[in-house]
């Protein structure tokens, strides 16, 4: 294992310092057992609990073996004994019936708190070093390696995580330079041009983090990244953590499956550095919005309302499935959306504003042509089949006003109250009237244009009927 890391730094000598200093210092840090015991004690006051807040009663939780004091000095630990099942033992597993998906679930949340919350986190959660009890908790041994990362290395994280979803290579290597990745005097557009020939086409684009790493290894080496000691320890524990999970789901992918705590600590994370992401996430750089993303979330947070309800029924524990974790506070969503309007309307959004006049004047056109003329005269199932690309922007609009609708439904007060404040302002009464203006103008273009198809459709189908 050590072999591999250092062939993989073998390229960059600062890297390859770095890499050893570090593996050599946790040596010594692993034989300290005093140490180790402060980790183990500290792991378990900020992790050991149940999943998404439940009680270990009611399913998977993280458990810490207790430090016995009176019995440990500097060369002696003694931890409490925990009976467990090896990970990577499918027969036992399956005969215990443990739930193998809420046990990653679990796993991934606690790693994504060390990682993205805490900053204290196991650098090596490998399947040895973990065992699920017959009670279906998850058990962590051996804290003897353990990282310690600041906040805005942990902020660094999610915005390049951000940066690889979006594609956006100069956004990445601006990442890599802030973060002290690439060494001072490097021209970033061509770290960026290669990264952009690392991604490839979309079709290459992987979610696992292996994938990940083999698009970006070649960069590194070409432009002497150089890794800070506690990156290094990071990158090692999501390769384990991936590892680890796939003993249980060989088609588990860590970034796939820590987006949505990633998005959730977008919205309920206030500070500046946060919103800032949040915006890069559903914004482009010229000012238009990723209506991709924005329905994507809308839908997800509109999950909630027919998870809500299931559970209120006692029909299961939500609609997809999903621990509480991956669910969204509706109180940080408002005061999320309500921060992105408040952008939107600043004298920085007038980009995002002539945008959305743009998009709104578009969408109205589409649906004015295609579901009030088109279908009137047509014969039955023909609707759309001249302007395929019309429908389609139809029903995803639709679709995204019905996700929304159910997301106000989780919390109908905090919407309203919401909306009602940001409808006050004078920047969205002014932002109303030239998006009214905008399509009052359109529509004099439009609408005789618009009643000519229609008679010529209306002659069309009475020629039809009558011939």
């Amino acid at each position: 294992m050590i072999g591999g890391q250092l062939k993989r730094f073998a390229k960059a000598r600062k890297d390859l310092l770095v890499a050893v200093n570090e593996i050599v210092r946790h040596m010594f840090d692993e034989i300290d057992y005093v140490l180790e015991g402060r980790n183990a004690e500290r792991f378990a006051t900020l992790y050991s609990h149940g999943s998404g807040g439940n009680s270990p009663e009611d399913g998977t939780s993280i458990k810490v073996p207790k430090v016995y004091w009176n019995y440990t000095r500097k060369s002696i630990l003694t931890l409490e004994w925990i009976d467990g099942i090896k990970l990577t033992d499918a027969e036992r597993i399956g005969k215990a019936n443990l739930n193998r998906k809420r046990m990653i679930d679990e796993g991934l949340y606690c790693s994504l708190r060390q990682l993205l919350e805490e900053g204290f986190f196991h650098a090596d959660p490998h399947p040895g070093n973990l065992v699920a009890t017959e009670g279906g908790s998850l058990a962590y041994f051996d804290f003897g390696m353990m990282g310690d990362i600041p906040r805005h290395y942990r902020v660094g994280l999610i915005q390049m995580l951000v940066h690889y979803v979006n594609r956006d290579s100069l956004g990445l290597a601006n990442d890599y330079h802030s973060l002290g990745f690439v060494p001072e005097g490097t021209d970033l557009h061509a770290v960026a041009d290669a990264l952009q020939v690392s991604f490839g086409d979309g079709r290459r684009q992987s979610n696992d983090f292996q994938g990940v790493m083999n698009h970006l290894y070649d960069v590194m080496y070409e432009f002497n990244f150089s890794l800070p000691p506690d990156y290094a320890l990071v990158i090692r524990a999501l390769g384990s953590l991936e590892g680890t999970a796939k003993a249980l789901d060989p088609d588990f992918k860590v970034i796939e499956s820590a987006y949505p705590f990633v998005i959730g600590r977008l919205l309920a994370d206030p500070s500046p550095d946060m919103r800032k992401i949040l915006r890069q996430l559903l914004i482009c750089d010229d000012g238009s919005i990723r209506w991709n993303r924005l329905e994507r979330l809308i839908a997800a947070i509109s999950e909630q309302s027919e998870s809500s309800n299931k559970s209120e029924d006692g029909s299961g524990e939500n609609a997809s499935g999903n621990p509480g974790w991956r669910s969204f506070d509706m109180h940080s969503v408002v005061a999320a959306t309500e921060d992105l309007f408040h952008f939107i309307l600043s004298r920085k959004g007038w980009r995002v504003r002539v945008f959305l006049v743009q998009d709104i004047v578009k969408a109205s056109d589409a649906f004015l042509q295609e579901a009030t003329f088109q279908g009137i005269f047509d014969e039955e199932g023909t609707t759309g089949e001249l302007h395929p690309e019309r429908s389609k922007m139809i029903r995803r609009l639709v679709h995204g006003v019905q996700s929304f609708r159910k997301a106000i439904s989780l919390a109908p007060d905090a919407w309203t109250a919401m909306l009602f404040r940001t409808l006050l302002k004078l920047e969205s009464q002014k932002f109303i009237r030239d998006v009214f203006l905008a399509l009052t103008r359109h529509s004099c273009y439009k609408i005789p244009e618009t009643t000519w198809i229609c008679m010529s459709r209306l002659l069309n189908y009475l020629h039809r009927q009558y011939r």
